[in-house]
């Protein structure tokens, strides 16, 4: 109560409606003017309170360590209807990342580590209205390929074999890291116009760079939407992202023909050391897994590996979002990750487990998000990237644990040195947004290489418009590479 000497009681309750950090904020704002006279005061108070807001959700935001060396930038040149990116370290060079996004397909690049970037031309399909659900990967010559779907016209929303018209998967690569792209775009899957065919949904391309048998090989794996079900397909590519075989199909059971719980999608793929591919994806209920020791040709038994409670879930002021689970290796020793978010404790916290098997026994869920367990908050749109020269494991993810109304939310990078049993949580971001209904896509990105850390998110920075932007976030742990 002695917070409220000298506030009004309307004040008090429009300090109460704002509820913890930000009451407390706004009363103490309120407190500081309480003896200016009413026509001063009266018109500032809206102001007083949101400033009071403002104040409070970046104050919180700063109780979590900033990443270090942190950089943050936009990539995308105007706000516009951009979402869903994809990040890639060269492994000839360093120096050069690349980022992709929609829509329709973008790549940004950069020769510097990060410092600048720019537009690529000639990144988007030629062929086709629209393109998007881009992934970008290297070779381990430095080509640069980037990954996307194309189409004219969707389907019927969430069930989208329905009415579906013609469309496809393909790549183009790059042979300068990012720069200039092939005129050609490389068909991996599709699809005519004609009755009852297939929608090829949500793609991700991989590529082994290893020195085994199969180094070299490219896999792109995706979500096939029939009428009547959902498949994950896989199709592989042996001499530079040319040519692609025919796709397999790699479940043993199909999902439901809905963008919903119960479909197979969120493909995603790692290559060990020995050239094999592992490969990820959910239904809803399980993270499923099977993988490849003779360059994708043939696949193992699929086996549930990891229950989850349902990984598409609401999340407020978003216009969809999930929690599909995202693999990666330190092929140094052999361990898997995989990380996904879901609801299982009420808000939707993300999670992580490991194998040192070979994927043969998993590890618990262990929570990567470190805010207090029930606090009703969420963190979603995780991703995955572990640091081949450290060992460390790196998740990006949207964290709302800064404003207890469950709205506003920031970057957070969480990083594990100890072979994911703890996660260390920094502050990419300090200003909170409002996401404010709009689409965010269904995924981030995120790569790492020696410590220094790149990560791509779609943010909304005007609280008045539909607009997004693209954003790229650098840490550098430098000499603390190996420690959190």
């Amino acid at each position: 109560m002695r917070l409220f000497l000298g506030v009004g009681r309307r004040q008090r309750f429009a300090c109460k409606c704002l509820g913890g950090d930000l009451e407390r904020a706004a009363i103490s704002a309120f407190a500081a003017i309480r003896n200016t006279d009413f026509k001063r005061r009266a018109p500032c108070a809206i102001a007083v309170i949101l400033f009071a807001a403002i104040s409070a959700l970046s104050s919180a935001a700063q109780d979590l360590p900033r990443v270090p060396g942190a950089q943050v930038q936009d990539i995308s040149p105007k706000p516009g209807f951009f979402t869903e990116p994809s990040v890639a370290i060269n492994p000839v060079n360093p120096q050069n990342v690349a980022a992709a996004y929609q829509d329709n397909a973008h790549v940004a690049y950069s020769y510097d580590a990060g410092k600048s970037w720019t537009i690529a031309d000639n990144t988007a399909s030629k062929d086709y209205r629209v393109s998007g659900d881009v992934s970008i990967t290297y070779d381990a010559k430095g080509y640069a390929y980037l990954c996307y779907i194309a189409f004219d016209k969707l389907g019927t929303m969430n069930y989208w074999a329905h009415n579906a018209t013609r469309n496809g998967i393909f790549v183009r690569r790059s042979p300068d890291g990012g720069k200039t792209w092939d005129d050609n775009e490389y068909i991996v899957a599709n699809q005519p116009t004609a009755p009852g065919i297939p929608f090829e949904d949500k793609p991700y391309i991989v590529a082994d760079n290893t020195k085994s048998r199969y180094a070299g090989t490219l896999y792109v794996g995706w979500t096939r939407w029939t009428i009547a079900d959902s498949q994950i397909l896989l199709s592989a590519s042996r001499d530079q992202g040319k040519a692609w075989s025919t796709p397999i199909e790699i479940d043993n059971h199909r999902g439901l023909p809905r963008d919903d719980n119960g479909a197979n999608e969120g493909f995603s793929g790692v290559v060990g050391a020995d050239g094999t591919l592992y490969a990820v994806w959910g239904d809803g209920a399980h993270i499923l897994m099977t993988l490849s020791r003779d360059g994708g040709r043939s696949f193992s038994k699929v086996r549930e590996i990891i229950d989850t409670a349902p990984i598409m879930f609401d999340v407020r002021g978003v216009e969809r979002s999930n929690g599909f689970p995202v693999i990666d290796m330190d092929r140094k020793s052999g361990r898997l990750y995989v990380v996904w978010s879901d609801y299982r404790n009420g808000g939707v916290d993300a999670f992580s487990s490991t194998s040192t098997d070979g994927g043969a026994k998993w590890s618990p869920a262990a929570r990567v998000n470190s805010d207090p367990l029930h606090n009703g908050t969420d963190h979603f749109f995780q991703w995955l990237a572990v640091d081949q020269a450290t060992g460390a494991a790196n998740v990006i993810f949207y964290d709302r644990r800064v404003d207890p109304q469950d709205l506003n939310s920031t970057i957070v990078l969480a990083r594990s040195s100890d072979g994911g049993n703890s996660f260390t949580n920094y502050a990419w971001t300090d200003t909170p947004f409002d996401p404010g209904g709009v689409f965010m896509g269904d995924y981030t990105g995120l790569a790492a290489n020696a410590g220094r850390i790149y990560g791509v998110w779609t943010e909304k920075p005007d609280p008045k418009s539909h607009n997004t932007v693209v954003r790229v976030g650098i840490a550098d742990f430098g000499t603390l590479a190996g420690k959190n």
